[in-house]
């Protein structure tokens, strides 16, 4: 199995720093969903990864939760892509669990759920938590520069290995391009005329 992670706000939608509080704020960045389109027709099952600390906030719950994902889920099928599963973190980092990201909670959660191990698998995130939990738990990291992904690159302190894309669309043909050339080539050897 194929399996790619991402983190949702800055990846797939535009990020507030007021947290995405209802289904009228989430506006996916352009060409994120077409991009998890192209991972699906490569044959990846996506899923997402977030820490959604609003609901400890009491900011919203998980009903409107739910209504974001469902709006999510429908654009994308618009866009003729499959979100496989969503995983979330509803605490707050006072909460001392093992699912918010930088922990490895979650990603244990998805490895499990998915039943292989994420070594290599990539992941996609705009801050060091994303990148964090994911190669701790020995998955592959790509930032982008969207959401918080500049500051992030500025920062510094990248896991080892970490690309950097300007954004989900971009991340996503320079990942598959080695496996579409790859492809051209066989289709060009299966076209060649035979000898024999």
């Amino acid at each position: 199995m194929k399996l790619i992670i991402l983190d949702r706000d800055g990846v797939i939608n535009h990020d507030s720093p007021d947290f995405i509080k209802s289904p009228q704020e989430w506006t996916p960045i352009p060409g994120s969903l077409e991009a998890i389109a192209r991972l699906n027709q490569a044959g990846y099952r996506v899923v997402v990864a977030t820490n959604q600390s609003g609901i400890a906030r009491e900011l919203f719950d998980i009903a409107t939760l739910n209504a974001i994902h469902a709006k999510m889920h429908a654009a994308a099928q618009l866009a003729g892509a499959d979100i496989d599963a969503i995983f979330f973190c509803p605490h707050a980092a006072i909460d001392g669990c093992d699912c918010r990201k930088p922990k490895s909670g979650m990603f244990e959660e998805i490895g499990k759920r998915f039943k292989m191990n994420l070594k290599g698998v990539p992941t996609v995130g705009d801050s060091l938590r994303d990148l964090q939990s994911g190669f701790n738990s020995g998955c592959t990291p790509y930032l982008v520069l969207t959401g918080k992904g500049e500051k992030t690159h500025a920062t510094g302190g990248l896991p080892p290995g970490t690309q950097v894309y300007p954004d989900l669309a971009a991340m996503v043909s320079a990942f598959l391009k080695p496996a579409v050339q790859a492809s051209q080539v066989a289709q060009a050897i299966a076209a060649e005329p035979s000898n024999n």
